[in-house]
C-alpha cells in the first residue's frame, strides 16, 4: 500500500511493511517502550518494564532477537488526532491531568516536557505498534505487540495507566483503509474494557467479548451500553477451570456469531489481550482452527511474575505450532 494513496495518516505507521517480509516474526517491539523516570515508576504496581523483560526471555530462549522483530516509529499529534478529540490529546500538555490518567501523583509536579518525553513518548511508541501489529496479522495471520493494550482509553478521556486508546486506533485505521469489514475484540484482561467500549458504543462492525472481574476498577457501567458487548462478570477467586470453562464457550460462541455474521467476506478479525499460558492457547488455536487473523497485545499485568508468565505463554504458542515464523502456516 503506498502510503500517499491511503486514507488514514496512521497507515503511514505500516506503509513500509511488504507481504515478502518474511525473515523477521511479525512480533513489533522497541527497547525504548520500557518507561523508567526517576523511580516514581514504582509508586505504580503495574510493572513499567514488562515490555523490555518479555523480549529478553525470549531473547534468552533463542526465539527472537533485536534483529527478528518489527521496531515502531512514534505516533504523531497528527495521526492520533485520527481517533482521539484536540481537547484530550492537548490536556495531555498538563503533567496534572497526565498524573490522574498514570495514577502517580507526583508526576504532577514534573515539568511537562519531561513528562512527554520518559512517560508519553513511551505510550505513544507502543500505541504505533498496536497499530502496526494489527497490519502484519493481516498479512502473516498473526501478530503480537510486546506492548500497548490500552483499553482503559476512549477517544476523549484515560485512566488506569492508559493514555492512548491504541485499540481504537488499530481497528479504526484498519477499517479506514478498507482492509477491514468488522472486528472481534476478546478482552481478558482482568480489569473491564472500558476504553474501547465507549469509542465502539454503538457500532455495528465491533463486536466484543469481555470476561474481567466485576468488583475491582473501573466499574464503568456506562461503557457496558455498547450495543455489541457480551460482558461476563467475575469474582475474585474465580477458580482456574471455571474461568477457562467461561472463556471457552464464550470465545467459542462469539467467534461462530462472528463467522456467520460476516460470512467470511473479506478479513474476519480477532483481537485479544494478554492472558495465562492454557488461556491464551485456546484463544489463539481456535483463531487459527478458523482461520482468523489474530494479534495479541500485553496489556495489563501487576504480579512480579507477570513477564515471565507471558513469555513463556508465547513460547508455548510457537512449541504447539499456532505461531511460526514462516508466513500463512
Amino acid at each position: 500500500m503506498a502510503a500517499e494513496c491511503s486514507k488514514s495518516k496512521c497507515a503511514i505507521l505500516f506503509a513500509k511493511i511488504k507481504e515478502s517480509n518474511n525473515d523477521v516474526w511479525p512480533i513489533v517491539y522497541s527497547p525504548n517502550y520500557n518507561i523508567t523516570f526517576f523511580g516514581m515508576e514504582k509508586l505504580h504496581p503495574f510493572d513499567s518494564t514488562k515490555w523490555g523483560n518479555v523480549f529478553q526471555y525470549l531473547q534468552d530462549s533463542n526465539m527472537i532477537s533485536k534483529d527478528t522483530v518489527v521496531c515502531p516509529t512514534e505516533i504523531s499529534k497528527e495521526q492520533l488526532l485520527e481517533f482521539h478529540t484536540e481537547r484530550y490529546i492537548s490536556s495531555l500538555n498538563w503533567s496534572s491531568k497526565v498524573a490522574v490518567i498514570t495514577e502517580v501523583p507526583p508526576v504532577a509536579c514534573l515539568p511537562n516536557f519531561v513528562v512527554q518525553r520518559r512517560l508519553l513518548s513511551k505510550l505513544r511508541l507502543q500505541t504505533s505498534g498496536t497499530i502496526i501489529a494489527a497490519r502484519l496479522a493481516l498479512l502473516r495471520q498473526w501478530s503480537i505487540n510486546l506492548g500497548g493494550g490500552f483499553h482503559h482509553c476512549s477517544s476523549d478521556k484515560g485512566g488506569g495507566f492508559c493514555a492512548y486508546a491504541d485499540i481504537s486506533g488499530a481497528l479504526k485505521t484498519l477499517k479506514t483503509e478498507g482492509l477491514i469489514n468488522s472486528a472481534l475484540i476478546i478482552d481478558l484482561d482482568a480489569h473491564q474494557g472500558n476504553g474501547h467500549q465507549k469509542d465502539f458504543k454503538d457500532t455495528d462492525w465491533v463486536h466484543t467479548l469481555d470476561v474481567y472481574n466485576g468488583s475491582i476498577y473501573p466499574g464503568d457501567y456506562k461503557a457496558k451500553e455498547m450495543r455489541n458487548l457480551l460482558a461476563i462478570e467475575l469474582r475474585s477467586f474465580t477458580a482456574d477451570e471455571k474461568y477457562l470453562d467461561k472463556v471457552s464457550k464464550a470465545s467459542s460462541d462469539e467467534t461462530r456469531w462472528f463467522l456467520d455474521w460476516q460470512g467470511r467476506e473479506r478479513y474476519p478479525y480477532l483481537w485479544y489481550s494478554v492472558g495465562i499460558i492454557r488461556r491464551d492457547e485456546m484463544v489463539f488455536r481456535l483463531a487459527r482452527e478458523r482461520k482468523i487473523p489474530i494479534f495479541m497485545v500485553l496489556s495489563g499485568g501487576y504480579q512480579p511474575q507477570t513477564a515471565q508468565v507471558i513469555a513463556d505463554s508465547i513460547l508455548n504458542l510457537k512449541g504447539q505450532g499456532l505461531i511460526t515464523r514462516e508466513p500463512n502456516l
